[in-house]
């Protein structure tokens, strides 16, 4: 790979990233800094929380095909790629139906915009598409470094390395809570994902494609998928939930840690003593 992720990386939205938090994130020894969110295709933030640190990846995941153009984009990798060589993973994708006004149809619009990504001179290589459904893993197999799935499982990233195939980079996110209570825990995660994740067609398909059903992502979420996509408890036995989906086939895991509200870098502290 081009790019250099290490086997775990820290998932946050953009707006809550500084250059402080980028720096505690590297002194942990966190191989990756995944931004979320939809970051601007300036990628001004970005450039700052590179120059701010030394060896430490700096990820989108995702920026949104919809909202930022590939042009624009592709100027904005060019300048990171000059400056900052192999530290950078353009991570792309078309978002949520439901906050899009369509014009295009959600898989040719991916194809298009990596088609777009071409002519700009973007790197298969230095490029990774969001992907759930097996067409689009397929896709991003074909056009991309590989994967990054959002909300997801141990079973699902098993299923993705079956299709996608060996040499192909599956970076799914994994959401969790350093709570040993699991009612405390559950209410922090439940609102985050409930709100906005279980309401949206992408991700409900995916689940109910997992052998969820309805019942498990109504009202809120059934506790058991819950406890899967928000993990929680100690250091050690959230870190072992982490390792499953390398187990299961992944490369590389983008930690979120909830509740999103508070400080995360407690949490990053302790699960980096029991990751290996």
């Amino acid at each position: 790979m081009a790019v250099n992720l290490g086997k775990y990386g820290i998932w946050r939205w953009w707006s809550g990233v500084d250059a402080a938090l980028a720096g505690e994130v590297e002194k942990l020894g966190y191989g990756t800094l995944w931004l979320g969110g939809n970051p601007p295709g300036d990628f001004e933030h970005i450039e700052g929380l590179l120059d701010a640190t030394s060896s430490l990846t700096i990820a989108t995941g995702i920026v949104n095909m919809w909202t930022d153009d590939a042009a624009t984009v592709g100027a904005s990798y060019h300048r990171i790629a000059a400056k900052h060589p192999g530290r950078f993973l353009l991570g792309v994708g078309v978002g949520h139906r439901e906050a899009q006004q369509e014009y295009e149809k959600p898989y040719d619009k991916i194809v298009s915009y990596l088609d777009q990504l071409d002519e700009a001179g973007v790197p298969v290589e230095d490029r990774a598409l969001a992907a759930l459904g097996p067409q689009v893993l397929k896709l991003s197999a074909q056009r991309t470094l590989g994967a990054h799935p959002y909300l997801t499982t141990p079973e699902h990233t098993r299923e993705a390395r079956e299709l996608v195939g060996r040499g192909v980079l599956l970076a799914p996110e994994q959401k969790v809570v350093l709570e040993s209570d699991e009612q405390r825990a559950r209410e922090a995660a439940r609102g985050p994902i409930n709100n906005p994740y279980l309401g949206l067609t992408n991700y409900r398909n995916n689940l109910l494609r997992l052998g969820w059903s309805e019942s498990d992502i109504d009202g809120g979420g059934s506790d058991a998928l819950i406890d899967k996509l928000g993990l929680h408890g100690d250091a050690a036995t959230v870190a072992a939930g982490v390792r499953k989906h390398l187990e299961a086939g992944a490369d590389h895991v983008c930690i979120q840690a909830l509740p999103m509200d508070i400080d995360p870098l407690p949490t990053y502290a302790a699960l980096a003593d029991h990751l290996t």
